[in-house]
């Protein structure tokens, strides 16, 4: 007992890891409460355009000789918002925009990283993370935004959420339907931006959509899906450092991995949702 409880126990005696800890459950917290409407409106595919497309602005703030962050928050945001304005206003579809825009933030930034010379090492931290190099000013930064993030979706719950489901209606009973469009594509931005230095661009989708998608298995409720993607996100959040502990892996990765893993438990075992569940219904009726 006193061994299981040393392993436990070992990695937060350090303090890089206790800030990857504070930082991965809040982006993971933040995400699965954002990620609820994305997965709710079928806009999966924005969490993966809104972190490559803030490569482009991560590389023009390197080339420059500003702050790598603040480059990848003012093109997320910006990423966000055009998407909003570009299938609103033109004639195509907002998956459509989402590819548009999306290809051109990531090419810029593949063209600037090639007129660096050698290896750019801060350029390709923002592709695959470094939750084990936070500082406490990234942590405390998190906090900000990610409270700024969930304070947001308190107060404008309602309005987010007819807007999501049905905004034809929403529009007709005066809910500002423009306005919680825009809204909602900014806080995945800012969702984006916090979630870049903990998971990078590669692995931020899955922290958007997993933890959701996984609660969406096992509810139909918006509120009890972002309650229960918020813990599947916070649970792989812990058990990914744990694993990147012991195993010297990679710590985004392996949060993303038991992100996935929560996932294909609830797809085969959720109650009444689940793959084995609907296999043993079928063989039920045929018997």
């Amino acid at each position: 007992m006193n061994e299981l409880l040393y392993l436990l126990r070992e990695p937060w005696t350090f303090e890089f890891m206790q800030r990857a800890l504070i930082a991965a459950v809040l982006v993971s917290v933040v995400a699965a409460v954002v990620g609820s409407f994305v997965i709710l409106k079928g806009m999966a595919f924005i969490g993966d355009a809104l972190p490559h497309a803030s490569f482009g602005g991560v590389a023009i703030a390197f080339a420059l000789g500003f702050n790598l962050h603040l480059g990848g928050a003012v093109a997320a945001l910006l990423t966000a918002l055009s998407i909003g304005f570009i299938a609103r206003r033109g004639s195509v579809r907002y998956d459509t925009a989402i590819g548009i825009v999306f290809i051109s933030g990531f090419a810029l930034g593949i063209l600037i990283v090639s007129t660096q010379s050698g290896y750019v090492v801060d350029l390709f931290s923002f592709v695959f993370g470094n939750v084990l190099g936070v500082s406490w000013t990234d942590v405390w930064l998190t906090v900000g935004l990610g409270a700024f993030i969930l304070i947001a979706v308190a107060l404008f719950y309602k309005e987010l959420l007819f807007t999501a489901y049905d905004p034809s209606m929403a529009a007709a009973t005066g809910v500002p339907v423009a306005a919680m469009q825009y809204g909602l594509l900014a806080l995945i931005g800012l969702t984006v931006v916090i979630a870049l230095q903990v998971m990078g661009i590669v692995l931020v989708l899955a922290m958007l959509v997993a933890p959701p998608a996984t609660a969406q298995l096992l509810t139909r409720r918006l509120p009890p899906m972002m309650a229960i993607g918020a813990l599947v996100g916070a649970l792989s959040a812990l058990g990914g450092l744990y694993i990147a502990w012991y195993a010297d892996v990679s710590a985004s990765a392996a949060i993303v991995l038991t992100a996935t893993g929560f996932f294909f438990l609830a797809f085969l075992f959720a109650p009444g949702r689940g793959l084995l569940w609907q296999r043993r219904f079928v063989l039920t009726e045929s018997a």
